[in-house]
């Protein structure tokens, strides 16, 4: 039988508590995510920067309604079938409702039987912002606003060519801005 001191014993239960330790947050580092919208970094490109915007709680609640709150602040989802912009075959862009930032054009709109509004791409993938979410059993990825931070919905590899992708998005979370017809239009 081998004999090991008290303090050799505890000693080896140290380095090996830290080695553990360094490795469960070796492993964490790479896959941990900022809970709160209001430290969210934006997405910046060479032609675009992106300002964030970030207000409190009590900031966000008194600006938008009690059920675009609820949506773009606690990640909520609408009732499908009931949005505003479903069946708007309008042209013009889609901005976040909470600040207004261009997010998807009406081009991109497609119909599908999911019941929240869908577009195969966004305007430019610097203004939306994804993140797995693993939430309610299911693997997907969640879009926010890069500014605001706002939840607007998911994307799926479902949708039409040519992006094979489908933004399916609330639309509580979005404004519809009417594209300016051409002055020289004889309509």
């Amino acid at each position: 039988m081998c004999s090991i001191s008290k303090k050799s014993f505890n000693n080896m239960k140290k380095i090996s508590f830290l080695f553990l330790f360094s490795v469960v947050l070796f492993a964490c580092s790479g896959t941990s995510q900022k809970s709160s919208f209001q430290t969210q970094s934006a997405f910046t490109t060479s032609t675009d920067t992106i300002v964030p915007i970030k207000k409190s709680d009590d900031e966000w609640k008194s600006e938008l309604s009690a059920e675009t709150y609820w949506v773009m602040r606690e990640r909520g989802t609408e009732r499908p079938f009931t949005g505003k912009w479903l069946a708007n075959k309008k042209d013009g862009q889609y901005v976040c409702a909470a600040c207004g930032y261009p997010l998807f054009s009406s081009e991109a709109k497609y119909e599908t039987e999911c019941g929240w509004p869908s577009f195969y791409e966004s305007l430019d993938k610097s203004h939306v912002k994804e993140i797995v979410d693993n939430s309610h059993g299911m693997h997907r990825i969640e879009i926010r606003c890069a500014r605001c931070g706002g939840h607007l919905g998911h994307v799926f590899n479902d949708g039409p060519k040519p992006t094979g992708m489908r933004y399916c998005i609330n639309s509580v979370s979005l404004d519809f801005v009417p594209a300016k017809k051409d002055s020289t239009d004889k309509k």
